[in-house]
Protein backbone atom coordinates (compact mmCIF):
# COMPACT_ATOMS: atom_id res chain seq x y z
CA UNK A 1 0.00 0.00 0.00
CA UNK A 2 1.29 3.47 -0.92
CA UNK A 3 1.02 5.34 2.39
CA UNK A 4 3.02 8.31 1.04
CA UNK A 5 0.16 9.10 -1.35
CA UNK A 6 -2.30 9.13 1.53
CA UNK A 7 0.06 11.33 3.53
CA UNK A 8 0.38 13.89 0.72
CA UNK A 9 -3.39 13.90 0.31
CA UNK A 10 -4.10 14.46 3.98
CA UNK A 11 -1.34 17.02 4.46
CA UNK A 12 -3.75 19.60 3.04
CA UNK A 13 -5.97 19.13 6.09
CA UNK A 14 -3.34 20.94 8.17
CA UNK A 15 -4.40 24.22 6.55
CA UNK A 16 -7.91 23.86 7.95
CA UNK A 17 -7.11 22.09 11.24
CA UNK A 18 -6.68 23.47 14.74
CA UNK A 19 -3.54 22.85 16.80
CA UNK A 20 -5.10 19.66 18.16
CA UNK A 21 -5.81 18.47 14.62
CA UNK A 22 -2.20 19.06 13.56
CA UNK A 23 -0.95 17.11 16.57
CA UNK A 24 -3.40 14.31 15.76
CA UNK A 25 -2.20 14.09 12.16
CA UNK A 26 1.45 14.06 13.26
CA UNK A 27 0.74 11.28 15.75
CA UNK A 28 -1.06 9.22 13.10
CA UNK A 29 1.78 9.38 10.59
CA UNK A 30 4.72 9.24 13.00
CA UNK A 31 3.55 6.83 15.70
CA UNK A 32 1.15 4.70 13.65
CA UNK A 33 1.76 4.75 9.90
CA UNK A 34 5.54 4.99 10.16
CA UNK A 35 5.77 2.31 12.85
CA UNK A 36 3.33 0.15 10.90
CA UNK A 37 5.31 0.39 7.65
CA UNK A 38 8.84 0.23 9.07
CA UNK A 39 8.55 -2.20 11.98
CA UNK A 40 5.16 -3.83 12.54
CA UNK A 41 4.88 -5.46 9.12
CA UNK A 42 8.29 -7.07 9.52
CA UNK A 43 7.58 -8.24 13.05
CA UNK A 44 4.26 -9.82 12.07
CA UNK A 45 5.46 -11.10 8.70
CA UNK A 46 6.25 -14.57 10.08
CA UNK A 47 3.02 -15.13 12.01
CA UNK A 48 1.77 -17.93 9.76
CA UNK A 49 5.14 -19.29 8.61
CA UNK A 50 6.57 -19.82 12.11
CA UNK A 51 3.33 -20.92 13.78
CA UNK A 52 4.06 -24.41 15.16
CA UNK A 53 1.85 -27.05 16.78
CA UNK A 54 3.17 -30.30 18.31
CA UNK A 55 1.33 -32.55 15.86
CA UNK A 56 1.76 -33.91 12.36
CA UNK A 57 -1.94 -34.33 11.68
CA UNK A 58 -2.68 -32.74 8.26
CA UNK A 59 -4.79 -29.61 8.57
CA UNK A 60 -4.54 -29.34 12.36
CA UNK A 61 -1.99 -26.52 12.32
CA UNK A 62 -4.01 -24.52 9.78
CA UNK A 63 -7.23 -24.89 11.76
CA UNK A 64 -5.54 -23.93 15.03
CA UNK A 65 -3.88 -20.93 13.40
CA UNK A 66 -7.24 -19.74 12.04
CA UNK A 67 -8.76 -20.15 15.51
CA UNK A 68 -5.99 -18.28 17.34
CA UNK A 69 -5.59 -15.58 14.65
CA UNK A 70 -9.07 -15.09 13.13
CA UNK A 71 -8.02 -11.64 11.83
CA UNK A 72 -4.46 -10.72 11.03
CA UNK A 73 -3.18 -7.85 13.19
CA UNK A 74 -1.47 -6.27 10.18
CA UNK A 75 -4.60 -6.29 8.03
CA UNK A 76 -6.74 -5.07 10.91
CA UNK A 77 -4.40 -2.15 11.60
CA UNK A 78 -4.20 -1.29 7.88
CA UNK A 79 -7.99 -1.23 7.71
CA UNK A 80 -8.11 0.86 10.87
CA UNK A 81 -5.69 3.45 9.49
CA UNK A 82 -7.71 3.73 6.27
CA UNK A 83 -11.00 4.20 8.14
CA UNK A 84 -9.49 6.69 10.60
CA UNK A 85 -7.88 8.93 7.99
CA UNK A 86 -10.79 8.94 5.50
CA UNK A 87 -13.07 11.32 7.54
CA UNK A 88 -10.49 14.07 7.03
CA UNK A 89 -11.27 13.90 3.32
CA UNK A 90 -14.78 15.14 4.15
CA UNK A 91 -13.28 18.46 5.25
CA UNK A 92 -11.16 18.75 2.09
CA UNK A 93 -14.17 17.93 -0.11
CA UNK A 94 -16.32 20.54 1.66
CA UNK A 95 -13.63 23.21 1.27
CA UNK A 96 -13.22 22.36 -2.43
CA UNK A 97 -16.99 22.63 -2.83
CA UNK A 98 -16.92 26.08 -1.20
CA UNK A 99 -14.05 27.20 -3.43
CA UNK A 100 -15.92 26.11 -6.57
CA UNK A 101 -19.10 27.81 -5.39
CA UNK A 102 -17.17 30.98 -4.59
CA UNK A 103 -15.51 30.95 -8.01
CA UNK A 104 -18.90 30.74 -9.75
CA UNK A 105 -20.22 33.55 -7.55
CA UNK A 106 -17.23 35.75 -8.47
CA UNK A 107 -17.85 35.18 -12.19
CA UNK A 108 -21.53 36.09 -11.88
CA UNK A 109 -21.09 39.10 -9.57
CA UNK A 110 -18.02 40.70 -11.14
CA UNK A 111 -15.39 40.17 -8.46
CA UNK A 112 -17.35 40.05 -5.20
CA UNK A 113 -16.71 36.91 -3.15
CA UNK A 114 -19.28 34.65 -1.53
CA UNK A 115 -16.77 33.43 1.09
CA UNK A 116 -14.03 35.65 2.48
CA UNK A 117 -12.13 32.49 3.47
CA UNK A 118 -13.58 29.19 2.17
CA UNK A 119 -11.48 27.21 4.65
CA UNK A 120 -12.75 28.99 7.73
CA UNK A 121 -14.76 26.73 10.00
CA UNK A 122 -18.13 28.47 9.94
CA UNK A 123 -21.61 27.27 9.11
CA UNK A 124 -21.73 23.93 7.38
CA UNK A 125 -17.94 23.48 7.36
CA UNK A 126 -17.89 23.69 11.16
CA UNK A 127 -20.40 20.84 11.35
CA UNK A 128 -18.48 18.82 8.75
CA UNK A 129 -15.26 19.24 10.72
CA UNK A 130 -16.95 18.27 13.97
CA UNK A 131 -18.56 15.24 12.31
CA UNK A 132 -15.17 14.13 10.96
CA UNK A 133 -13.78 14.19 14.51
CA UNK A 134 -16.69 12.08 15.74
CA UNK A 135 -16.07 9.56 12.95
CA UNK A 136 -12.32 9.40 13.64
CA UNK A 137 -12.77 8.82 17.36
CA UNK A 138 -15.60 6.35 16.69
CA UNK A 139 -13.59 4.29 14.20
CA UNK A 140 -10.57 4.11 16.50
CA UNK A 141 -12.76 3.08 19.44
CA UNK A 142 -14.54 0.44 17.33
CA UNK A 143 -11.31 -1.14 16.12
CA UNK A 144 -9.88 -1.20 19.65
CA UNK A 145 -13.03 -2.98 20.78
CA UNK A 146 -12.84 -5.44 17.86
CA UNK A 147 -9.21 -6.23 18.67
CA UNK A 148 -10.08 -6.73 22.33
CA UNK A 149 -13.04 -9.01 21.57
CA UNK A 150 -11.34 -11.09 18.89
CA UNK A 151 -8.17 -11.77 20.89
CA UNK A 152 -9.79 -11.74 24.35
CA UNK A 153 -7.69 -8.83 25.53
CA UNK A 154 -4.48 -7.17 24.43
CA UNK A 155 -2.25 -10.14 25.13
CA UNK A 156 -0.45 -12.85 23.16
CA UNK A 157 0.11 -16.08 25.09
CA UNK A 158 3.30 -18.03 24.51
CA UNK A 159 1.36 -21.30 24.59
CA UNK A 160 -2.12 -21.91 23.18
CA UNK A 161 -4.20 -25.08 23.53
CA UNK A 162 -6.16 -26.29 20.51
CA UNK A 163 -8.79 -29.05 20.49
CA UNK A 164 -10.45 -28.46 17.11
CA UNK A 165 -11.00 -31.07 14.40
CA UNK A 166 -9.03 -32.61 12.69
CA UNK A 167 -6.61 -32.48 15.63
CA UNK A 168 -6.49 -35.96 17.24
CA UNK A 169 -6.32 -34.53 20.79
CA UNK A 170 -5.44 -31.34 22.64
CA UNK A 171 -2.31 -29.95 20.97
CA UNK A 172 0.05 -27.20 22.06
CA UNK A 173 0.62 -24.38 19.58
CA UNK A 174 3.32 -21.72 19.69
CA UNK A 175 3.71 -18.39 17.90
CA UNK A 176 7.07 -16.85 17.13
CA UNK A 177 8.39 -13.93 19.22
CA UNK A 178 5.22 -13.40 21.30
CA UNK A 179 6.84 -10.80 23.60
CA UNK A 180 8.01 -8.60 20.72
CA UNK A 181 4.63 -8.82 19.02
CA UNK A 182 2.85 -8.02 22.26
CA UNK A 183 4.98 -4.88 22.71
CA UNK A 184 4.11 -3.65 19.21
CA UNK A 185 0.44 -4.45 19.74
CA UNK A 186 0.38 -2.46 22.99
CA UNK A 187 2.19 0.40 21.25
CA UNK A 188 -0.46 0.52 18.53
CA UNK A 189 -3.26 0.34 21.11
CA UNK A 190 -1.78 3.18 23.17
CA UNK A 191 -1.25 5.27 20.02
CA UNK A 192 -4.89 4.74 19.06
CA UNK A 193 -6.02 5.73 22.57
CA UNK A 194 -3.94 8.93 22.39
CA UNK A 195 -5.48 9.79 19.00
CA UNK A 196 -8.96 9.29 20.48
CA UNK A 197 -8.00 11.61 23.34
CA UNK A 198 -6.78 14.27 20.89
CA UNK A 199 -10.05 14.05 18.92
CA UNK A 200 -12.06 14.51 22.11
CA UNK A 201 -9.90 17.50 23.11
CA UNK A 202 -10.40 19.06 19.67
CA UNK A 203 -14.17 18.54 19.86
CA UNK A 204 -14.29 20.21 23.29
CA UNK A 205 -12.15 23.06 21.97
CA UNK A 206 -14.38 23.62 18.91
CA UNK A 207 -17.62 23.49 20.89
CA UNK A 208 -16.24 25.73 23.65
CA UNK A 209 -14.97 28.26 21.13
CA UNK A 210 -18.33 28.26 19.34
CA UNK A 211 -20.24 28.81 22.58
CA UNK A 212 -17.94 31.65 23.64
CA UNK A 213 -18.34 33.36 20.24
CA UNK A 214 -22.12 33.07 20.38
CA UNK A 215 -22.26 34.48 23.90
CA UNK A 216 -19.91 37.32 22.95
CA UNK A 217 -22.00 38.07 19.85
CA UNK A 218 -25.17 38.30 21.90
CA UNK A 219 -23.53 40.69 24.33
CA UNK A 220 -22.03 43.01 21.71
CA UNK A 221 -24.70 42.99 18.96
CA UNK A 222 -26.94 46.05 19.52
CA UNK A 223 -29.51 45.05 16.90
CA UNK A 224 -30.06 41.76 18.65
CA UNK A 225 -30.59 43.53 21.97
CA UNK A 226 -33.01 46.01 20.37
CA UNK A 227 -35.01 43.24 18.71
CA UNK A 228 -35.24 41.35 21.99
CA UNK A 229 -36.37 44.57 23.75
CA UNK A 230 -39.03 45.26 21.09
CA UNK A 231 -40.31 41.71 21.37
CA UNK A 232 -40.50 42.11 25.14
CA UNK A 233 -42.49 45.36 24.74
CA UNK A 234 -44.88 43.72 22.28
CA UNK A 235 -45.51 40.91 24.75
CA UNK A 236 -46.29 43.44 27.46
CA UNK A 237 -48.71 45.34 25.18
CA UNK A 238 -50.50 42.12 24.30
CA UNK A 239 -50.80 41.16 27.95
CA UNK A 240 -52.25 44.65 28.75
CA UNK A 241 -54.79 44.46 25.93
CA UNK A 242 -55.83 41.00 27.08
CA UNK A 243 -56.47 42.23 30.66
CA UNK A 244 -58.51 45.21 29.42
CA UNK A 245 -60.77 43.01 27.30
CA UNK A 246 -61.35 40.80 30.29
Amino acid sequence: MNWSGLESLLSGVNKYSTAFGRIWLSMVFVFRVLVFVVAAQRVWGDESKDFVCNTRQPGCTNVCYDHIFPISHIRLWALQLIFVTCPSLMVIAHVKYREGKDQKYVELNHGSHLYANPGKKRGGLWWTYLLSLVFKAGFDTSFLYILYRVYHGYDLPRLSKCTLDPCPNTVDCFISRPTEKKIFMLFMVISSALCIFMCICEMIYLIGKRISKLSQYRRTDPTLAESQLSLHRRDKIREGSATTTL
